[in-house]
């Protein structure tokens, strides 16, 4: 698979907007963990620090699909960049003004989150314009992109405690959206996303949500933000009892490299059958996977469950990619995306409010228990609407390819 990844890298553009994505997504990708760090080093409690990292996450959710419908509207160029940099100076208003007025540190994470660019739906609208019109090669591009958010992910939170170490955690804030920013205008300068036009698209007020087996999809990945938003806040406290900044950063890389290693193993084979089914196997997986944080061991021990408990989550998402190709409406590929990356975020915001509480009433474990209780939760949706998920949708061998590609149906086994 890794010989499979590096042709598709070796495809002009290919690896510059995979790289630039990924970079401009770097601030997106560990605000939660920078927002606490920030908050805590300000003297907050673990329940503001919470709630500012669930704001940012749900002002992230309702700017994600506004932002995307934008973009599958105007092209990327013209959203794209000025978002990124709005975002950045919400993110530098925090990093400058502290916690002292709460309502300036929440006013600063929602302008951060609402502006935050949908460089993730944007990517997977280009796959199709740059790797051509075969469909195999497509998956296998949002198999490797998951793979690529998980390196983002393990390294992500590693540089997040590296900032703070030999800066400070307003240092991290700053270095990191300075970063974010150059990452997006990689992307928007590069010749495939100046050329990017949206398939054409029926005009109607929902857009992507007017479809049934797209906003089941939502619902199970809501959950499943929900799981991963509360170990942000669950493993802050664990590393508070056995060590501190550096053990948190561990434990969030080793759930990124467990999610790393599951997404690269889940890509070296094709898969028969639908990706619906094969995403109830997946998401079941997860949820089992979560179940043995509550046992909160020792740093060792515990950070070997983390990397246990990331193992399911890459292949999920990426399975999650083809699911949405499938049932997403033509014309609306990027807001389609976007709303998946909106409701796990918002799952990932009501996760991480309800850890800080939950780990001040009945400790780390409680907060540990919340992701339990997420991934059941996805897993319950995805069993409770599998008819509707059974029905594909007007599926594209290449999604959001542009105008000049049409529509065509995707056979219910494939994928």
């Amino acid at each position: 698979m890794a010989a499979g990844y590096a042709e598709l890298l070796r495809t002009r553009h290919a690896a510059r907007l995979l790289v630039g994505t990924l970079v401009g997504r770097l601030p997106n990708g560990t605000a939660p963990i920078a927002i606490v760090l920030f908050t805590r080093a300000e003297g907050g409690s673990y329940s503001l620090a919470g709630a500012l990292a669930a704001a940012y996450g749900v002002a992230n959710a309702v700017g994600q699909p506004l932002l995307g419908r934008a973009v599958d509207l105007y092209g990327q160029p013209r959203v794209q960049l000025p978002a990124a940099l709005v975002s950045a100076l919400g993110m530098v208003w925090l990093a400058l003004s502290g916690t002292g007025s709460v309502a300036v540190a929440y006013a600063a994470v929602v302008i951060a989150g609402l502006f935050t660019p949908p460089l993730e739906g944007g990517l997977r609208a280009l796959w199709p314009s740059v790797l051509g019109s075969r469909e195999e090669r497509v998956h296998q591009a949002y198999a490797m992109d998951a793979v690529a958010q998980e390196v983002m992910f393990t390294v992500g939170p590693l540089l997040v405690t590296l900032f703070v170490a030999v800066w400070s955690p307003a240092g991290a804030l700053l270095a990191l959206n300075a970063i974010g920013v150059l990452g997006a205008l990689s992307v928007v300068v590069s010749e495939p996303s100046r050329a990017w036009r949206s398939a054409p698209r029926e005009a109607h007020w929902l857009g992507a949500l007017r479809s049934r087996g797209l906003l089941a999809l939502l619902g199970a990945f809501f959950f499943v933000g929900t799981a991963l938003g509360s170990i942000t806040v669950a493993g802050v406290a664990y590393a508070d009892d056995h060590g501190g900044q550096a053990v948190y950063g561990w434990l969030m890389a080793a759930l990124g490299l467990g999610a790393l290693v599951g997404g690269v193993a889940y890509g070296a084979r094709q898969w028969a059958g639908a990706p619906e089914r094969r995403l109830r196997l997946l998401v079941a997986l997860l949820a089992v996977c979560y179940l043995p944080l509550m046992l909160v061991p020792g740093p060792v021990a515990m950070t070997a469950l983390a990397a246990l408990a990331g193992v399911f989550l890459a292949p999920a998402i990426a399975c999650a990619f083809i699911v949405v190709d499938r049932h997403a409406p033509a014309g609306t590929v990027t807001e389609a995306f976007s709303w998946l990356v909106t409701f796990f975020g918002v799952g990932a915001a009501i996760g991480t409010a309800a850890a800080g509480p939950a780990v001040e009433l009945g400790g780390t474990a409680a907060g540990f228990g919340v992701a339990s209780v997420g991934g059941a939760a996805a897993l319950l949706v995805l069993m409770a609407t599998q008819r509707v998920l059974a029905v594909a949708g007007r599926g594209r061998a290449v999604a959001g390819s542009g105008a000049a590609s049409a529509p065509a149906d995707v056979p219910a086994g494939q994928g």
